[in-house]
């Protein structure tokens, strides 16, 4: 058996018979991995409690015929200790790996950048220091233009003419001129385009500025078009934006 080690980021785990489990890791050198980690659901597990969701953690594997196997786990960041204190946080987070799951190329694939990104929003998460819905939506703007989809804000999505535009159609990708308008876009507020644009650059100073409603249209806007390009309901995404 061929054996490696990997910086992994827990994105999710489910029960495997009565002491095992299967995790899901998003690791920097080989990006999707499915693995077991044999015992960990016993008490005298010797590394249970670092494969928990959101943890960052350097892992010693070896390959199996359809399942990698953990061999060896040490804790680097338990992001997850603090995630789970909050609901808001939980959800949020947990919407950021769904993403992340759903974008992800084929296993043995590696995204370094992306990889970045996620360790990045879930550190931040963790510390409490922003609202965890903004660090939610901040980071699924920039992933969905990392992987190719990049939100249309600062130009219409058709035509590509300069804004500022009135009008969003989450199917045309964002901002459209009054001349590429289909039926049926919406039209957000002033206050809902500064969220967007600031939350797709990172300018906290606007973000933290906004008020609930136009946290809530951002939210919806995002969530639509998230879901859309990436074309699978993000289940965690509607407990994140109630």
């Amino acid at each position: 058996m061929k054996t490696y080690r990997v910086h992994a980021i827990v994105l999710r785990h489910q029960d495997l018979g009565e002491a095992d489990r299967i995790v899901t890791l998003f690791t920097r050198e080989r990006g999707i991995v499915r693995a077991v980690a044999k015992g960990v659901r016993r008490t005298k597990s010797r590394f249970g409690a670092r494969l928990e969701p959101f943890s960052l953690v350097d892992l010693q594997l070896y390959e199996g015929r359809s399942l990698d196997v953990v061999t060896q786990a040490e804790s680097i960041h338990q992001f997850g200790r603090k995630i789970v204190a909050s609901y808001e946080a939980y959800t949020s987070a947990s919407a950021m790996v769904e993403v992340t799951e759903r974008l992800l190329p084929a296993e043995g694939e590696p995204d370094a950048e992306l990889f970045r990104l996620l360790h990045g929003a879930l550190a931040a998460v963790a510390s409490g220091d922003r609202a965890p819905d903004l660090l939610m939506n901040s980071y699924i703007v920039r992933a969905l233009a990392h992987a190719g989809w990049e939100l249309a804000i600062f130009e219409c999505a058709k035509c590509a003419i300069e804004g500022p535009h009135e009008a969003f159609n989450v199917y045309a990708g964002g901002a459209v001129c009054d001349d590429c308008r289909p039926a049926g876009s919406a039209t957000p507020s002033v206050e809902t385009w500064q969220l967007l644009a600031a939350l797709s650059v990172g300018d906290w100073r606007i973000a933290t500025q906004a008020d609930e409603s136009a946290r809530k249209a951002a939210a919806g806007l995002i969530a639509a078009y998230a879901q859309f390009q990436i074309e699978r309901s993000v289940r965690s995404l509607k407990l994140a934006n109630r």
